[in-house]
């Protein structure tokens, strides 16, 4: 069955079956919480249904899941079983981000990080295109030692791409620009989270200072036809996770999110799952709430 009619069939296994991608994707978050419950052998709280903006994903990370993962461990057993996860849903290029302050499981530093990551692009390499992000929170932006380590990391010659997150008020573009054009020069590609409570002129303006190729979100850009025109005419890629807006509130709801808007003025868009441990819907499964929300069309979709 081929993607469109699984779509029309409501059928999610031939719906997995389609190959696609998930080009936002955190690894520290990104397996199935239900994964991480039958591993620690106890269940573990579930995210309500909404929350307030990162604020309150970061209040629930803190208070839920990091005493249980916040370790080595932890993380490990996260990012391979985000691998199978993948895998089972038909991905087939996955672009996860490997927050630079993991190095603090790490006491080898970048070179012990780089070869676990190494292994698991290794052990998975015929199943599912791991490519790994260099992610980059902006509370780090003032930190030497974060700074210093993710200069550091570019030069591993492991990360094809670099994101930067978190916090939009902890730092202005301009505090990374440096981090980014090293990042350019080997030939990495950009990406930064904007536009994801904020409005259309930052996103805007977050391209232009950091030469990003992509933005996470980028959802605020449907407040301007004149900004979506330009990230179109730029072609400029904003990779959307509708149930991550949805839940922590950006959006009202599925049915009226801003992904149609930016897709009929000819902005490129893809569709991803932000964190799986928090939002709990996968790529197949985010493609079919917005089919079944009316969003799009099977054939569009």
């Amino acid at each position: 069955m081929d993607f469109v009619k699984a779509l029309s069939a409501d059928n999610l296994t031939a719906i997995k079956a389609s190959p696609k991608t998930d080009v936002h994707s955190h690894a520290f978050l990104s397996t199935r919480r239900e994964n991480a419950e039958h591993w620690l052998g106890h269940p573990l709280t579930k995210p309500p249904l909404k929350m307030k903006g990162l604020e309150g994903m970061h209040a629930y990370i803190n208070e839920a899941l990091a005493p249980h993962l916040d370790h080595r461990q932890g993380f490990e057993f996260i990012a391979a079983s985000a691998l199978n996860d993948a895998v089972q849903d038909g991905v087939v290029i996955l672009e996860m981000s490997f927050d630079i302050r993991l190095l603090k499981f790490y006491p080898g530093g970048l070179t012990e990080l780089r070869s676990f990551i190494e292994a698991l692009v290794e052990q998975y390499r015929e199943k599912v295109d791991l490519r790994p992000e260099l992610g980059f929170a902006r509370e780090c932006a003032n930190d030497p030692k974060w700074m210093q380590s993710a200069h550091e990391a570019i030069e591993l010659d492991i990360f094809q791409s670099i994101d930067l997150y978190s916090h939009q008020g902890a730092c202005a573009p301009e505090a990374v620009q440096s981090l980014y054009a090293k990042a350019r020069a080997a030939g990495m590609k950009l990406k930064a989270h904007v536009g994801e409570f904020g409005g259309a002129e930052e996103v805007r303006r977050t391209v232009e200072v950091l030469d990003l190729d992509e933005v996470q979100h980028g959802i605020g850009a449907a407040e301007s036809v004149e900004v979506m025109r330009w990230l179109s005419e730029n072609q400029i890629r904003l990779n959307v996770c509708p149930t991550s807006n949805v839940m922590l509130d950006g959006v009202p709801d599925l049915a009226s999110h801003p992904i149609r808007i930016l897709f009929d003025n000819g902005v490129p868009v893809t569709i991803n799952t932000d964190d799986l441990m928090i939002f709990d819907q996968s790529v197949s499964e985010e493609y079919r709430n917005l089919y079944r929300a009316g969003v799009f069309s099977a054939q569009e979709l």
